[in-house]
């Protein structure tokens, strides 16, 4: 009897990779390729028309990654919190920040802002694009890729950080074509514990943010955007890897959703020459980062008192 007990979980685990693997491995060979075909024809001619129909093609491959979320992963308890003061459409143009704790985040935003807000592009490794049909859509929707460098390598050839800042500048500027919601993980990388004790972070839920490519983004964007958002996401139960998250593993997910109000000497500053500027906006940006880590707090604590 126990014997035939412990195998059920073991076999509806087996049952639920096997479904959702062979399901999105399909809808990534369905999608990817018309994705792919029309970004190339873009070399030949430029068309918005092009543009919108690879949007709607990439929707609906997100759509059937919400799908499994909503049928597959039902047993995953969602709690979302929406400013009052955030009025979101289709038709916006958003400018978004967000924590970082696992690839999971990316699947979270897009089951969240699929049906409420255009399509999430966000600042990604230039390395991405090596990856078979993902990379390439990546690139072809617009979404900013940046090659990091090192320290030193920008040492020894300054060339280097002016020519990431003007890909940056050229994919912001390409974006205002359209609606658009462009997400920028603050922190840079994932949160662990142990790059918050290397970094001898500030704040309890979060690693120190890097402010200059949001210093970026606004200024190119900021007077032509709808809302300034900050989303924050909160796994009460451990993060989760991607693997973990798709195996139905992660009983409960809570998101919330704030506007933030954009101060009118943040909007035409100059971060890289202006260090008073600088000083200034990091500092800004340091302030919503100890709202938010205390809203993390807030919301771990009311998740354990309901569980």
């Amino acid at each position: 009897m126990s014997s035939e007990s412990n195998k059920q979980p073991i076999l509806k685990k087996i049952a639920r990779g096997l479904t959702v693997g062979s399901v999105m491995t399909g809808s990534t060979f369905f999608h990817g390729p018309p994705v792919l075909a029309l970004g190339l024809s873009k070399l030949f001619k430029k068309s918005s028309k092009i543009d919108e129909t690879n949007i709607n093609i990439t929707n609906s491959w997100l759509g059937v990654n919400n799908w499994l979320i909503d049928t597959v992963l039902k047993d995953t308890q969602w709690t979302i919190t929406i400013d009052d003061g955030l009025d979101l459409s289709m038709q916006g143009r958003y400018l978004m920040t967000c924590n970082h704790q696992s690839w999971v985040d990316t699947t979270v935003n897009q089951y969240f802002g699929l049906t409420r807000m255009p399509l999430t592009r966000f600042f990604t490794k230039w390395e991405l694009i090596f990856i078979p049909f993902v990379g390439q859509a990546f690139k072809i929707l617009g979404f900013p890729m940046m090659k990091r460098h090192t320290k030193a390598q920008i040492a020894k050839n300054p060339v280097l950080k002016d020519r990431d800042m003007d890909e940056a500048r050229k994919a912001c500027q390409q974006l205002l074509s359209q609606p658009f919601t462009l997400l920028n993980y603050l922190e840079g990388t994932r949160f662990t514990q142990e790059k918050h004790d290397q970094q001898q972070s500030p704040y309890r839920h979060l690693l120190k943010p890097k402010a200059g490519g949001l210093a970026l983004a606004l200024n190119i964007l900021g007077d032509k955007i709808d809302a300034f958002v900050d989303m924050t996401i909160v796994y009460p139960d451990g993060v989760p890897g991607y693997g973990e998250f798709w195996l139905g593993e992660v009983p409960r997910i809570a998101v919330d959703l704030r506007k933030i109000e954009i101060p009118d000497w943040v909007l035409g500053g100059n971060y890289e020459d202006d260090p008073d500027f600088r000083q200034r906006f990091q500092q800004w940006v340091h302030q919503l980062w100890m709202e938010k880590d205390q809203l993390i707090e807030n919301m771990q604590q009311n998740l354990t008192q309901t569980a």
